[in-house]
């Protein structure tokens, strides 16, 4: 498991911000920040949870999603967020947490 990103919801516009239309989520590349941040901007009536509209969460970089997630409290399935990018939560206490798994 590698550190990958801090997710930081915001009101606040960023440059260089991609659209996600199915979360009504405007989010930013961590790779482009000094600190790896990923500013995330949700649209009123985003289908996503509450807690991470409103919650920081931490993203770490695994092999396998899924496996990753066995056994712990389920916030989103795993899914496609990009080609080759898949992505699940989970909590840790109050805390969202995120895997993903990027193929070559």
């Amino acid at each position: 498991m590698q550190f990958k990103h801090i997710g930081v919801p915001t009101k606040q516009k960023h440059e260089n911000e991609e659209y996600m239309a199915d979360a009504k989520l405007y989010i930013t590349k961590p790779e482009d920040s000094e600190h790896s941040i990923e500013w995330l901007r949700f649209e009123d009536g985003s289908p996503m949870p509450e807690i991470l509209q409103t919650t920081n969460h931490i993203a770490y970089q695994v092999e396998d999603v899924a496996a990753a997630m066995k056994g712990k409290e389920c916030l989103i399935e795993p899914f496609e967020a990009a080609p080759g990018v898949m992505v699940g939560f989970v909590m840790d206490e109050n805390l969202p947490v995120e895997y993903m798994s990027i193929s070559e």
